[in-house]
């Protein structure tokens, strides 16, 4: 097998060859056909998360020690299986990546995003970057026939994140707006997803213009180009007054302060990406303005399941999906870093 890994952080991607695994108990070979490249993979690339003021949270604070072989939005062709894995050979399934400890009463409950010692594929277990991958069980393997494989992969990450986003959404009222901040992959995929679920009116803000003739083409109500102190102003006009939930899928301190700052009273703010930094708000505002701020990380392997048969149901508009061969890892990092592109680009082996 051949897998690209991160053998010094912030360094291309090594090529390492190694024989097939072969699986044991319950788990299962897979060959990948596609994995989808995530902006999270940009932070176990360089090594941790910037917390502002100079503070980082390392992945090594995490537990994660090199090498890693990146890629959980991973999909392929199941090719062995231990002797406890009941699965058929020869069938192609969405590895779902996020997986717990297996023993915790979080994992018990089938909630593994909430397991304190994850184990999770492309971090801790090696992923998708590679012509191979272990996966520790059957039921980490999801079945998405009917669905293109370049963009069924990324439902494991881009597609479940943003589907939980929007059942986190506080859209009390007739008129209140839904607004989107980003319009990356994770906000396009939520877009499609919310014009299919009809959420009216949609507003998406980005500073690509490209990207948000894009989210326009998709159907997005209104789109809002971010470019200084006029942005929310335009945003507060475009979502008429106020938004009622915004799914922030950035995550920098300016994107969450206009987030907070264009929320009408009761609204809620929903922090999905993970650039970084800190935020100074008022406190008595959330209590004055009666409004809250809620985390959302990927989801549980039902809500996958989930989102699967909603896009496999329905005519959901489909986030673009660029695929690139597996030997150009690096060079699709730096892209994505730099800001280059819409939509989701996917290696293939």
């Amino acid at each position: 097998m051949q897998s690209y890994r991160v053998v010094r952080y912030g360094e291309p991607l090594e090529l390492s060859q190694a024989p097939l695994p072969v699986p044991v108990e319950s788990e299962v070979l897979v060959r990948v056909t596609a994995c989808g490249v995530c902006h999270s993979d940009l932070h176990y690339w360089h090594g941790g998360y910037e917390l502002g003021g100079g503070k980082q949270f390392t992945l090594a604070e995490r537990g994660v020690s090199l090498p890693i072989t990146l890629g959980h939005e991973p999909l392929g062709e199941v090719v062995a299986a231990g002797p406890e894995a009941e699965v058929t050979v020869g069938v192609t399934r969405l590895v779902y990546p996020w997986i717990g400890c297996g023993e915790c009463s979080r994992c018990a409950a089938e909630r593994d995003t909430d397991c304190l010692r994850m184990r999770t594929l492309g971090l801790f277990r090696p992923g998708g970057y590679a012509t191979h991958m272990l996966v520790p069980h059957p039921r980490y393997l999801l079945e998405v026939d009917g669905l293109p494989g370049s963009y069924a992969c990324t439902l494991a990450c881009a597609g479940v994140t943003a589907w939980v986003a929007l059942a986190k959404a506080r859209l009390a009222y007739r008129d209140d707006a839904l607004v989107i901040v980003g319009a990356g992959g994770v906000g396009l995929t939520a877009l499609g997803l919310a014009l299919a679920q009809e959420h009216e009116p949609v507003v998406v803000v980005d500073r690509d213009p490209s990207r948000l003739e894009t989210a326009r083409d998709a159907g997005a109500h209104d789109v809002v180009l971010a470019e200084g102190n006029a942005t929310k102003r335009r945003l507060l006009k475009a979502a008429g007054g106020g938004a009622g939930t915004v799914i922030d899928f950035v995550g920098s301190p300016e994107t969450a302060q206009l987030g907070l700052d264009v929320l009408r009273k009761g609204g809620r703010y929903v922090a999905v990406g993970l650039y970084g930094g800190r935020l100074e708000f008022p406190l008595a505002m959330f209590a004055l303005r009666n409004i809250s701020v809620v985390g959302t990380l990927t989801g549980t392997v039902a809500e996958t399941r989930e989102v699967i048969d909603f896009v496999r149901g329905r005519d959901v508009w489909r986030v673009p999906v660029t695929p690139r061969p597996l030997a150009e890892a690096t060079e699709v990092l730096r892209n994505l870093e730099a800001g280059r592109g819409v939509g989701r680009t996917v290696l293939v082996p």
